[in-house]
């Protein structure tokens, strides 16, 4: 699948870029090419919100894991108003085949597996939700 520029998280370091000469702009991924569909893995977390400074730092820790096992992490998002108990996480794949790699990937890693643990012990996640989206061409 072809990246549109500024996807890549060292050119995201340098600010976002506005020019998509092809692909999908909220995915970087071409679309439908050759049959693959990208998709984007959108996790809805309800925290415990007196842990809510437990889940960001569990949240930066998937910041250099997830592009590591092989996710194109679009980011986390914590509560700031209004309901104090609701994260979000979205990450894409160019299909659901390379999500199931990453998957794998994430549990044989020690860093990952870690920061499970992490997120077991603290008991900062009530409950985790995943819909697998895809983009609207």
């Amino acid at each position: 699948m072809r990246r549109i520029r500024g996807r890549d998280p060292r050119e995201r370091a340098a600010g976002p870029s506005r020019e998509a000469p092809y692909g999908h702009p909220a995915t970087g991924y071409a679309d439908h090419e050759e049959g693959v569909m990208a998709i984007t893995v959108f996790i809805r977390y309800q925290l415990d919100p007196f842990q809510k400074s437990a889940f960001e730092e569990y949240a930066r820790r998937w910041l250099t894991i997830i592009p590591k096992c092989g996710g194109d992490l679009i980011g986390y998002w914590m509560p700031h108003e209004g309901t104090n108990n609701i994260a979000y996480g979205l990450i894409s794949f160019e299909s659901l085949a390379a999500y199931e790699a990453y998957r794998a990937r994430l549990r044989a890693d020690a860093a990952g597996t870690a920061n499970f643990r992490f997120a077991e012990e603290q008991r900062l996640i009530l409950a985790e939700e995943r819909a697998f989206l895809r983009p609207v061409t």
